[in-house]
């Protein structure tokens, strides 16, 4: 089995701008694990806020990593063997096993979702994110929203949250999935969470710093909303320390680190009655695609990394009317539409 990567710049429609930061492109890096006519795919989708990076990933790539042979060796094998060279690095180890998922599932010729025992999930509606920005582009964004009967709004401004909120509330009634970003403070927060409960609004997440998980606890008995956490669920350790200072947790592949552990996460969730959903960083089709294998198993999606960007090089999952709409191919059943001679 041979490793080739590659670095790649996505752009955004628009900037995506959160409690903390904005950004026009993000780079991530591809990789593939070629075996004969195989190519299993992965993506890694690096955070800053969890000290993760390209140039942190690209050092641990270019020093190499050793692959197993191929030839009678299990999944979970490869897996044991590749994933400790990784440095804890968890974008890395998620696009990892995304690709030894794909090589995997496309050596049994069967889809992914399928040899997770998930479903072929064409009836799950995901969230459109509404980032923070200019307060005159919110009506262009949500008439590019019009296929998405759920939005997602980034809030964590300084002065803006109220403002967004009534901008959206001109053009659409739809249902709103509030994210802060760590970017609230208690008493905004408590107030926020009472004026946002007339609004249609679903949940709130993340409304605090990840250390102040006395005030999450706090804010999620008395508010009237379900609170839900981001940063505070990384992987399932978290999920024990976490039980009950919110009402759902949010997984992500670039935060647990696999497939695996996203399935464990939600094992445990359910465990303790948590509601799950399944979100992304901003990733091409790669990453959206393994994420949506196993959409299925959770309560909400909020799977539209690839929406946002415009330079995806992959064909993966459709969206259909705002729903999911999962393959027949085998593995993950990707479609390269990128000239990019540096892309498999």
């Amino acid at each position: 089995m041979k490793l080739s990567f590659t670095t790649y710049r996505i752009f955004l429609k628009h900037p995506f701008g959160i409690s903390r930061s904005s950004n026009n492109w993000y780079d991530i890096v591809l990789l593939f694990l070629q075996d004969g006519n195989i190519i299993g795919r992965g993506e890694a989708a690096p955070s800053i806020r969890y000290k993760e990076s390209t140039e942190k990933i690209l050092s641990v790539l270019n020093r190499g990593v050793n692959i197993p042979e191929s030839e009678n060796i299990t999944l979970e094998k490869m897996q044991n063997r590749i994933y400790p060279q990784l440095e804890n690095l968890k974008s890395l180890q998620a696009a990892f096993s995304m690709a030894l998922w794909d090589w995997w599932s496309q050596k049994k010729n069967v889809p992914l979702w399928k040899l997770l025992g998930c479903d072929n999930t064409n009836s799950m509606e995901t969230s459109f994110t509404i980032a923070i920005g200019r307060i005159e582009e919110i009506e262009r964004k949500i008439i590019e929203a019009d296929p998405y009967n759920i939005l997602k709004v980034k809030l964590g401004t300084p002065n803006d949250d109220k403002k967004i909120i009534n901008e959206i509330r001109k053009f659409t009634d739809k249902l709103i999935r509030v994210d802060a970003n760590e970017g609230w403070n208690f008493d905004t927060a408590i107030e926020m969470c009472n004026w946002l409960a007339d609004r249609n609004v679903e949940f709130v997440e993340q409304p605090f710093p990840a250390k102040d998980l006395e005030k999450s606890e706090k804010l999620t008995r008395l508010s009237p909303l379900d609170i839900y956490a981001d940063e505070n669920s990384r992987n399932a350790k978290d999920i024990n320390k976490i039980r009950n200072s919110f009402d759902g947790i949010n997984i992500k592949l670039m935060k647990c680190g696999s497939i695996e552990e996203a399935l464990e996460m939600v094992e445990l969730a359910k465990k303790y009655n948590l509601k799950i959903m399944l979100g992304c960083m901003v990733e091409t089709s790669v990453g959206i695609t393994a994420a949506a294998s196993i959409a299925s198993v959770v309560d909400k999606i909020d799977l539209d990394g690839n929406l946002l960007i415009k330079n995806d090089p992959f064909e993966g999952v459709k969206v259909v009317n705002g729903k999911l709409s999962n393959h027949n191919f085998n593995g993950l059943g990707l479609k390269l539409i990128s000239k990019n001679n540096s892309l498999l």
